[in-house]
């Protein structure tokens, strides 16, 4: 009835009474029915008027109690609910793949999508929600190393951990190899650090490719053979009041520590045995990077080893030095630098290891204050070679003989006869010749006289 004409019709829903039709709409005035003819062209029904919803009738305080409510439910099944969630997330995803209608029936492919989506954020939240209410498991975490204090007696020793310190489990190990260096002892004995540093080849740092702890043989291995391994041999050395249990195993002690300058006791067992580290000098990373890739597994397993690369430090100066070399760690007792720097020229030269420019220049800076500062020498070097020296050629005494005892000076002789003059040689190559001396004729027995002048054989030549 949109083509029906302005005017008064019979109101549809209240029948009885007359309803105005502007000829788009109808409106809200009303009439009573009069006796009027019924038009036979109805208009059309007229929209019902917006009812309530029931939301609309709640009052604004139980809509905030309800949301709470539900808050409560939402927080205690959440777990439930973000299983439902899930469900109603998986199958909306392959309603929507596959396009198909599932177990839930959604009515079209955006129903579909819609669903999805809240699925989605009810998932997420429920997820958030068990999160944070569910108790965490307790996970292992690795025990923050102490800070050391100063001390002048061990502590009483801790209970013994299922997770002891990783160098307390390191199980003695021989070395089946031959310990031995790159450089015999002449290159350290008796020489200054400075001077042993001017023999160090200086060159970039070599690409770490390959490097592995395993290069350098097992940890902490018995290379002098005395029965025990490294790590209780430089414990029993560096330690002051060392205790031992049984012949290698050190147990206690107190450090007089390089790097820091403290004090610390030092008592075998979980918590405690880190407090005290055996560091490596020139650390393992750094002389892989600096020539120790061609070095012997033998050679490498004495580098490691080696008392000379070998120190019992404060292991929380140990894990900040790490592999850091001269130009990037120093002790932070600076009256120990000399000491520690000419230590690591000294590894170096004797295991054939360069440094790097900024390595040196750093070295050089404070080797400036202590000039004279010799560098030690490795046990495991060969001993230096005896200079051969050469005899000195012995000169035999010159003896002057006893002067002869004098003669009697004997009679003088008569003077001989003078010899005759010998006889006068001459040789003519012919008779011309001998004519031109004036010699000819020649008699046989005089100068010059020959057989072959004589032709007839008379004895005279040159007639």
């Amino acid at each position: 009835m949109t083509n029906a004409t302005p005017g008064w019709y019979p109101d549809t829903e209240t029948p009885g009474r007359l309803r105005w039709w502007d000829g788009r709409q109808w409106t809200n005035d009303f009439t009573p029915l009069p006796p009027a003819p019924t038009v036979t062209t109805a208009p059309p029904p007229a929209a019902p008027r917006g009812a309530r919803t029931w939301f609309s009738r709640i009052p604004m305080w139980g809509r905030v109690v309800a949301a709470l409510v539900l808050l409560v439910a939402l927080w205690l099944l959440a777990p439930f609910v973000a299983m439902v969630a899930l469900v109603v997330l998986i199958t909306g995803i392959v309603s929507l793949t596959r396009n198909t209608p599932t177990w839930l029936r959604f009515r079209s492919r955006s129903s579909a999508a819609l669903w999805t989506v809240a699925a989605v954020v009810a998932f997420a939240v429920a997820g958030g929600i068990t999160t944070a209410t569910s108790p965490k498991k307790a996970t292992p975490v690795a025990q923050a190393v102490p800070v050391a204090t100063a001390s002048l007696t061990p502590s009483p020793a801790p209970t013994a951990s299922a997770t002891p310190f990783a160098d307390d489990q390191a199980a003695l190990a021989a070395f089946a190899g031959q310990p031995g260096t790159v450089a015999d002892a002449s290159a350290t004995t008796d020489k200054t650090a400075l001077a042993v540093l001017d023999t160090l080849a200086v060159k970039g740092r070599a690409p770490k490719t390959g490097y592995d702890r395993a290069q350098f043989g097992q940890r902490w291995l018995d290379v002098d053979r005395n029965g025990c391994d490294t790590r209780n041999d430089i414990l029993g050395r560096d330690l002051k009041d060392a205790v031992r249990s049984g012949t290698c195993r050190v147990t206690g002690g107190t450090l007089s520590d390089p790097y820091t300058g403290r004090s610390i006791a030092f008592v075998r067992g979980q918590g405690t045995s880190e407090l005290v580290q055996i560091d490596h000098v020139v650390a393992l990373s750094d002389a892989w990077q600096k020539g120790a890739q061609q070095l012997t597994a033998d050679q490498r397993a004495s580098f490691a080893n080696d008392p000379l690369n070998l120190l019992a430090v404060d292991g929380a100066a140990n894990a900040q030095k790490s592999d850091g070399d001269a130009a990037t760690w120093l002790p932070a007792q600076k009256n120990y630098r000399c000491t520690y720097v000419a230590a690591q020229i000294a590894v170096k030269a004797t295991y054939g290891l360069w440094v790097t420019e900024a390595e040196r220049d750093a070295m050089t800076r404070v080797l400036e204050a202590c000039p004279d500062q010799l560098v030690p020498t490795s046990a495991f070097a060969a001993p230096a070679p005896v200079p051969v020296v050469e005899p000195e050629p012995v000169v035999a005494p010159v003896v002057e003989p006893d002067p002869a005892p004098a003669q009697p000076q004997p009679a003088p002789a008569e003077p001989a006869p003078a010899p005759a003059p010998p006889a006068e040689s001459a040789y003519y190559a012919n008779c011309d010749a001998v004519r031109a001396a004036g010699k000819a004729p020649l008699y046989r027995d005089q100068p010059g006289y020959r057989s072959k002048l004589d032709r007839d054989g008379d004895g005279v030549a040159c007639e």
